[in-house]
């Protein structure tokens, strides 16, 4: 698949602005779209959409093909009638600017998501969401079943339910299924909802020459419904507890590793079933977005396991992954698609085969190249064309941040590379790390929208490895200035992006 030249933004749909806690699809996430036009960008890359509970983590959600209801915007529900404009109160006067508050989110708009859907019932408009419900077929059903039986046991992971819920006996769940129909109902409103103004969203950002970005995560959450409803496709023992569990091995950042424990598929299993659950996955997120990106790419060849009851992952070994027969599948039951290769990490030659035996673009960050070997490939003169260039992700510092916390030496070498800067201005890094990786062979580039703004670590989104206190920054309305976006043009149209 052939990518053009062409560069953006990476920004999850929370991070948006707006009055009501979080961001959502409403008139900011519109204004945003305007703004990566006005700048000349053509990618706005976005991270997993899925519904998240435990941690607020959009890599640990409760399904791998719903979308998250928190990002529905409330002021379309207005316009439609299920809800009065009064109603958003408390959302309004709750909001924290510049922060995604996550309990208010909880608390108060899934209290307004009820209240809509009832007004959604008295409107009595449900030939749409049938049709929704047909083409989602494949996983509509178990998703609304799972999110009422979460509910009905005190949203208790799926492992901690009654035994003949756990093991999803039929006759016992067709009998529940009776008196948790309203619940079910009320969750395929709302992912009826998510995916019409999704889409509503995704068509304004084409009409204006701009693609989406998706994400999506090598592993399912352990509390999810594909784990509970398809427990076959994992590596879990008679009373459904995982044998073994996802991680990182240790290395200069984490002396213990990074124990992700997540369920490990069981690659056997999904080989003789024509890796169905894959291809209905990728196909659902090409309905979502006009590019994906597969995080952990490395994982498809070989990815690290540490026994279950283990409380660190420094202890684990290493076992195969598909490889090229999963991604030759997807080629020729889909065809060749726009997808993007994670392949950060330790990278063996095995794993750079199958990624050129893939034909998907790598990445390429530009906060990892500035140390003593002047081989690194991370530096912006050696990417080679068929990759993506970014100054950091989402588990990065924004650049102003980590040009900060820089020691000397390693600031010498920053310096250097990128010019003669010895007065340099922090506020000012942010811009010359954007020129430079503008100005490589990399396909496509990306920035955080908090290099755009210039923000230091105090917008940064993400720590891996720990639990609490990530995912929640927002931009603020005045973030989205002209002068940044003309800024942003010109650099583009230099370098013909």
């Amino acid at each position: 698949m052939e990518f053009q030249r062409s560069s953006g933004i990476i920004m999850h749909i929370s991070s948006l602005h707006g009055k009501y806690g979080i961001g959502d699809l409403g008139r900011p996430a519109y204004e945003f779209v305007d703004f990566m036009a006005d700048a000349g960008q053509k990618l706005w890359q976005i991270l997993p959409m899925g519904p998240t509970g435990y941690g607020d983590s959009p890599y640990q959600s409760f399904s791998a093909f719903a979308g998250n209801h928190y990002f529905i915007d409330m002021e379309a529900l207005v316009e439609k009638g299920f809800i009065e404009q009064d109603d958003l109160a408390n959302l309004v006067n709750g909001n924290i600017e510049g922060s995604v508050d996550f309990g208010l989110v909880h608390r108060e708009k899934m209290k307004l998501l009820r209240k809509a859907y009832n007004g959604y019932l008295q409107a009595e408009q449900w030939e749409d969401m049938e049709v929704f419900k047909k083409k989602s077929e494949y996983w509509i059903e178990d998703y609304c079943l799972f999110m009422a039986l979460k509910k009905n046991f005190g949203y208790k992971q799926w492992q901690k339910w009654p035994k003949d819920y756990r093991y999803k006996k039929k006759s016992v769940i067709k009998e529940t299924e009776m008196d948790l129909c309203y619940e079910m109902e009320f969750h395929l409103f709302l992912q009826y909802v998510f995916y019409e103004q999704w889409q509503k969203l995704k068509n304004y950002a084409n009409s204006k020459d701009i693609k989406i970005i998706g994400d999506i995560p090598i592993f399912v959450a352990p509390d999810s419904v594909d784990a509970w409803s398809k427990s076959k496709m994992f590596l879990f023992d008679k009373y459904k507890r995982p044998k073994k569990l996802s991680g990182a091995p240790p290395d200069m950042f984490s002396k213990d590793g990074q124990f992700w424990g997540n369920p490990l598929y069981d690659w056997d299993y999904m080989e003789k079933r024509g890796y169905r659950w894959w291809l209905e996955r990728v196909k659902n997120s090409f309905n979502l977005y006009d590019t994906i990106r597969i995080d952990h790419f490395r994982g498809f060849e070989s990815f690290w396991t540490v026994r279950y009851g283990r409380k660190t992952a420094r202890k684990g070994r290493w076992e195969k992954g598909p490889g090229m027969k999963l991604f030759g599948k997807i080629n020729r039951t889909l065809g060749e698609l726009p997808i993007i290769a994670e392949d950060l990490g330790f990278l063996t030659p095995k794993v750079r085969k199958l990624l050129k035996d893939s034909g998907y673009p790598g990445m390429k960050i530009l906060e990892f190249a500035f140390d003593t070997n002047s081989e690194n490939e991370y530096l912006p003169h050696r990417y080679p064309e068929n990759c993506v260039a970014y100054t950091g992700t989402h588990d990065n510092d924004t650049v102003i941040g980590w040009y900060r916390g820089l020691d000397n030496f390693h600031r010498g070498i920053c310096e250097r590379y990128l010019g003669n800067m010895p007065e340099v201005e922090s506020e000012e890094i942010n811009w010359r790390c954007i020129e430079a990786i503008w100005s490589s062979r990399a396909i496509m580039t990306i920035t955080q929208m908090q290099d755009v703004i210039g923000l230091g670590s105090e917008a940064r989104m993400n720590f891996p490895a720990t639990s609490w206190g990530n995912w929640k920054w927002r931009m603020k309305k005045e973030d989205l200035k002209k002068e940044k976006a003309l800024r942003l043009k010109r650099i583009t149209e230099k370098y013909n992006r």
